[in-house]
């Protein structure tokens, strides 16, 4: 049966933590699974939370820290000692270890560090927090399966047993030279069918997908994606093997750099969450809306430089938040489907056949809507001249969008800037004030004033 958290529940455990029966409370918690128990402290007050995580067991509680929400993960670390916090660190794989650790401040992270009893666990720790957070390197775990190319099937069948007590899944066994350099993969297939005095040399795949320890994250989940990999092995820059990247993190990954790109398309400049604070929503909000004042103080200064048309034709004035709208709505779309095609590795292209396409679908769709416009103008009485104005204008200003919303993303692409900044209020400001400008420079063609 599905997990559910119903009133009932909360108001149970918290009942067991008021009258600090720890037994009923650990035998009520131990037929939950771990990301219920997150679910479950979420619920709780960060006293009630930490007293549960101090009640339970440091395996138990590894897993609960990595399935709750980073920021009450981080209350709750603040309530426990350097020593507590390394008995935690003491039973997560390593690059959950180093995530958690990331999070310290420098004077704890270095007290946890060294009351890790485990060395070599300590060890690979500080050797993955080298590494940037959004890098393959930041991303892996060291924890894996390696045999030598030069053991016999029996020596490696030991081995992996030894190897194997460290590694909570075993997705794929790769294979190495005496240098550690990687050399392939290992079926378990052909492991288990070879004879027994067989040489890995003689069994194992030479072709393997890898990344090596600098490659960028999002080059990491193509890669993965595009070969339908469950896990992928990470090389040092003298392709020694160091590491494993699994299916589980990369999916972690992607995750979070949706939501940043979710947040920065909608105009907030850093990763926030509904209950953050109110400076912390401000200062994530404020520069775009301020970016978005500019553009609206741009449009105004450019009808004030109209104002003799405005009082010449007045019905120019009600169409100006129709052709911002267009405009805006278009470029927005525009760049939408570029970043997503940048982020899936789909925009092939060239640039000039990328807004050459933009440019023909601009002209389908502003046509499709100036006669539906120069329809409403016959409609209404409207004069032919300002219904052809309004018409061409909205041909115009689609199409001007488009090549915008193409052009900005996958130039700033190019020059290692994330794209998704262009999309929200970048486009829709700049665009707004463009059209508004090219929507009256065609009225003075047309109409003549």
């Amino acid at each position: 049966m599905p997990f559910q958290l119903t009133k009932e529940l909360i108001e149970k455990i918290q009942a067991l933590v008021e009258e600090r029966d720890d037994q009923e409370l650990a035998f009520h918690l131990e037929e939950f699974h771990h990301a219920d128990i997150a679910e479950i402290l979420d619920e709780l007050s960060m006293d009630e939370a930490t007293y549960i995580i101090k009640l339970l067991g440091s395996e138990q509680t590894s897993e609960v820290l990595m399935e709750m929400d980073e920021d009450d993960r981080e209350k709750i670390l603040s309530n426990l000692n350097a020593q507590e916090i390394a008995d935690e660190i003491s039973e997560m794989d390593t690059d959950d270890a180093a995530d958690i650790i990331s999070e310290l401040s420098d004077d704890i992270k270095t007290q946890v560090i060294s009351n890790i009893q485990d060395k070599e666990h300590a060890e690979n720790i500080v050797e993955l927090l080298r590494y940037d957070e959004d890098s393959a390197g930041g991303l892996m775990a060291k924890e894996l399966i390696k045999v030598n190319e030069n053991w016999s099937v029996t020596g490696c069948m030991t081995e992996m047993r030894n190897q194997a007590e460290n590694v909570t899944r075993v997705h794929s066994i790769y294979v190495v030279d005496n240098k550690g350099k990687l050399k392939g993969r290992l079926s378990l297939k052909d492991l288990i069918t070879a004879p027994n005095d067989a040489e890995i040399a003689d069994v194992y795949i030479t072709n393997v997908d890898y990344v090596d320890v600098h490659t960028p994250g999002d080059e990491v989940a193509r890669v993965m994606q595009k070969y339908d990999l469950e896990a992928i092995p990470v090389v040092d820059e003298f392709g020694r093997l160091v590491g494993r990247i699994t299916v589980d993190d990369i999916i972690d990954f992607i995750k979070e750099e949706a939501e940043k790109d979710y947040q920065m398309a909608a105009g907030i400049s850093e990763d926030v969450e509904a209950d953050s604070s109110v400076w912390q929503l401000t200062r994530a909000r404020l520069p775009w809306l301020i970016l978005g004042l500019f553009g609206g103080l741009g449009a105004v200064y450019v009808m004030q430089g109209f104002d003799t048309a405005l009082e010449k034709y007045e019905v120019l004035f009600f169409f100006t938040p129709l052709i911002a709208a267009m405009a805006g709505n278009v470029g927005v779309q525009s760049s939408a489907i570029i970043v997503q095609g940048l982020a899936n590795d789909s925009v092939k292209d060239s640039l000039i056949k990328r807004l050459l396409k933009e440019i023909g679908l601009g002209v389908i769709n502003g046509t499709a809507l100036a006669i539906l416009v120069m329809v409403f103008g016959f409609v209404t009485s409207m004069s032919i001249l300002v219904s052809i104005t309004i018409a061409v204008s909205i041909l115009s200003v689609i199409i001007m969008a488009a090549l915008i919303g193409t052009f900005i993303p996958i130039i700033l692409n190019k020059r290692g800037i994330d794209p998704a900044i262009a999309t929200g209020p970048f486009i829709t400001t700049s665009n707004d004030i463009l059209g508004i400008l090219a929507y009256f420079y065609i009225a003075k063609l047309i109409l003549g004033f």
